[in-house]
């Protein structure tokens, strides 16, 4: 389909849960039905918090072996496949995009997808037909993440489905010491992401760390909340800022599992 009749595709950030997802008896369910209710994709462009490698670099053009990046769980989870087609197509158009005097972009032809990329993937488009690329997040600054979702922007318009992956609240050491239900400092900062999503206000997510309660507990590291500026930065270059919707929210095993929707 060519860019001028196909469908702009909105831009996402997703939690993207750990491999037993599957496994729980809602969130399977709340993915399915959000991919149910978007566009066709032609292609789907995934950054994962589990792929920083700088310079940005693009994963595999061909379908090869997923990354089975975690560790410590039952066999059948490192016997799930997703065989989705490569894109190649797509991967020129990045490279177009992206590349620019002292901004380089490299291919790691050998790079299959993430847990952050396939776990999600799987309960969204399971018959695994819609070509995907991942590409790596090359920083964590996320003034500089948005420019990169603001240069990719055009790929919406040609019916590519912006896609970062992540966790809304991400701290699984403090989770081992932290008693049943949800943490304080995960409802916070949930709570307060919410907020500052549904007013626009770019600047306090930009500074989550110091702006947000418990910004630091919920981010000890930051890796799972920097892909939501890439999908920002897609959604500004539309002048959709204004325009979030959090298509899932609650808590899966203490984290919030919010994921939002521009456009």
């Amino acid at each position: 389909m060519s860019a001028a009749t196909q469908e702009r595709m909105p831009a996402l950030y997703l939690s993207h849960g750990a491999p037993p997802l599957a496994d729980d008896p809602v969130w399977p369910g709340e993915l399915a039905a959000w991919s149910a209710a978007l566009p066709r994709p032609r292609a789907i462009l995934m950054v994962s918090a589990h792929w920083e490698e700088a310079p940005l670099a693009l994963g595999a053009v061909e379908t090869v072996p997923l990354v089975y990046d975690f560790w410590g769980f039952p066999e059948h989870y490192y016997r799930v496949t997703y065989g989705a087609p490569g894109a190649p197509e797509l991967a020129d158009s990045v490279r177009k995009l992206l590349r620019a005097p002292g901004t380089p972009v490299q291919d790691i032809p050998d790079r299959g997808l993430d847990h952050g990329a396939y776990v999600p993937l799987v309960e969204m488009f399971p018959d695994a037909d819609i070509p995907v690329l991942q590409i790596s997040m090359p920083t964590l600054d996320p003034v500089r993440l948005m420019e990169i979702g603001r240069r990719l922007a055009p790929l919406r318009d040609e019916g590519v489905l912006i896609v970062g992956s992540g966790f809304f609240t991400h701290n699984l050491a403090a989770l081992r010491h932290a008693g049943a239900g949800v943490p304080v400092w995960s409802a916070e900062f949930d709570e307060w992401g919410h907020r500052m999503l549904d007013d626009g206000d770019v600047d306090a997510l930009l500074d989550f760390l110091h702006k947000s309660p418990a910004g630091h507990l919920a981010h000890p590291r930051t890796e799972h909340f920097a892909p939501l500026f890439v999908t920002m930065g897609a959604a500004d270059a539309a002048g959709e800022l204004d325009t979030p919707k959090s298509v899932i929210d609650g808590f899966w095993m203490g984290l919030a599992k919010r994921s939002v929707q521009f456009g």
